[in-house]
């Protein structure tokens, strides 16, 4: 059965990646040096994937919590429970990501949930996954996102080969971003498929377009600076629809939304909107 995740079509082969992307075999939990010696546990030097930094938002634990310990489902287990108590609340306070609340799930995965760690938060682990991913994760990935609206859009511009294909379609993996689709939709080959550093998308602007452009008009990219670099970019199909891919983890798609939307959503302290017009 295919899932229709923010109106995406979303076929079981790629379901079946989103369950080993949001609970891998082994995952990490971030500790203080001084944790990881109370609780017995120790760290490796094992680095997390694109998908794991993605899922378990690495980038934004403290940097405190230096030892990254790896536990699969039956060594975790395996601990006093106790020690889980205490390891699950420490991803908590150290800002790891996907460390539901039993409340908000254990409607659905019962009662037993509780006993998993402290009894208020838990992780995710395949066991709990498998039976109800079509339940669970459409609403884990549909989180805080309004969905692809490119079932609504009449007329796609000949001027954006392949931005039709692109719109309304979730990457194979973490990586892939907003430089690389607005670059793909333009006409450059495979640049969907990579994490497009600052560097060569610059280097695409300054080949392919002019400062200017209008929001109603197709091939106008929106482009939002900061004081250093370019932190987000999104093109214009026409009608006041535009393309955007929100960032590079596996969870967001390439959407179609209105420019409105897009410029809501992409409103950050500090940074400032420009338009370039695609000129070939």
């Amino acid at each position: 059965m295919t899932l229709t995740v923010l109106g995406i079509d979303v076929p079981p082969a790629l379901l079946d990646k989103w369950v080993g992307w949001q609970a891998p075999d082994e995952q990490p939990f971030f500790l203080t040096p001084q944790q990881a010696e109370v609780l017995g546990l120790e760290g490796t030097s094992r680095k997390p994937s694109a998908e794991d930094r993605d899922t378990f938002w690495t980038y934004a634990v403290d940097k405190s919590a230096s030892v990254i310990v790896w536990l699969g489902e039956a060594q975790f287990a395996a601990l006093d429970k106790p020690i889980r108590a205490q390891l699950v609340r420490a991803q908590v306070r150290h800002g790891r990501g996907s460390v539901p609340t039993v409340r908000k799930w254990q409607g659905l995965l019962g009662p037993e949930l509780r006993a998993q760690a402290d009894g208020h938060r838990f992780v995710w682990w395949k066991s709990l996954l498998e039976k109800h991913a079509d339940k669970i994760l459409p609403e884990i990935v549909s989180e805080d996102l309004g969905p692809s609206r490119h079932a609504e859009v009449t007329d796609w511009p000949a001027s954006l080969p392949r931005a039709r294909e692109l719109a309304g379609t979730f990457a194979d993996g973490s990586g892939p971003n907003c430089f690389g689709t607005v670059m793909a939709a333009a006409g450059i080959e495979s640049a969907e498929t990579v994490w497009m550093m600052c560097e060569p998308f610059e280097g695409w602007l300054a080949a392919h377009t002019v400062p200017g452009g209008r929001d109603d008009e197709p091939g106008t990219v929106l482009l939002w600076r900061g004081e250093d670099r370019v932190q987000h970019a999104a093109i214009t199909i026409g009608d006041g629809w535009v393309l955007h891919k929100p960032g590079q983890s596996w969870r967001l798609p390439r959407k179609i939304r209105t420019v409105a939307e897009v410029r809501r959503a992409s409103r950050t302290v500090g940074s400032r909107l420009t338009r370039h017009r695609v000129i070939g």
